[in-house]
């Protein structure tokens, strides 16, 4: 059953998503556009993402736990630091150059465009190299720490 919900929210994002033009790389492209073509919609789509996302995070957290978990995942690290910092740059600068986000690429995933295509491969290769970079990181720094 928690997969059948899973991909049922899935496709409600992936829907509204399209139809809210989201998908479309130009529209995106042209929110960042203020001297040019400017298109304010992308404000009113976050927006009314966030109002809804605010109310419903405030009723489902009254509840216990989730209906198909035991717990709720909440982050608990609120630090700003650089690696946060760095990695939401990166994303912002990519999100303008590409029109794409992740969320708004994986339903244009469909249309079988090779921009879409070419962004989602790039996101994943970007994803292992991160992840790569960050297990080395991880293990030079215990590498330095001295043995106690």
């Amino acid at each position: 059953m928690r997969n059948i919900l899973t991909f049922l929210v899935g496709g409600l994002f992936g829907v509204g998503i399209s139809m809210s033009g989201m998908a479309n790389p130009a529209k995106v492209i042209n929110f960042f556009d203020i001297a040019g073509t400017w298109d304010p919609s992308l404000a009113f789509v976050m927006g009314g993402a966030v109002i809804v996302a605010f109310v419903g995070y405030r009723l489902v957290l009254r509840r216990s736990a989730p209906v198909y978990d035991p717990n709720f995942d909440i982050p608990q690290n609120r630090k700003l630091d650089a690696r946060l910092l760095i990695g939401s740059g990166i994303f912002g600068i990519g999100w303008g150059m590409a029109g794409f986000c992740p969320g708004g690429a994986l339903p244009a995933l469909g249309t079988l465009n090779v921009d879409v295509i070419v962004f989602m491969a790039a996101l994943i290769a970007g994803m292992l190299a991160t992840r790569v970079v960050m297990e080395r990181m991880a293990a030079q720094k215990a590498a330095s720490k001295p043995a106690q």
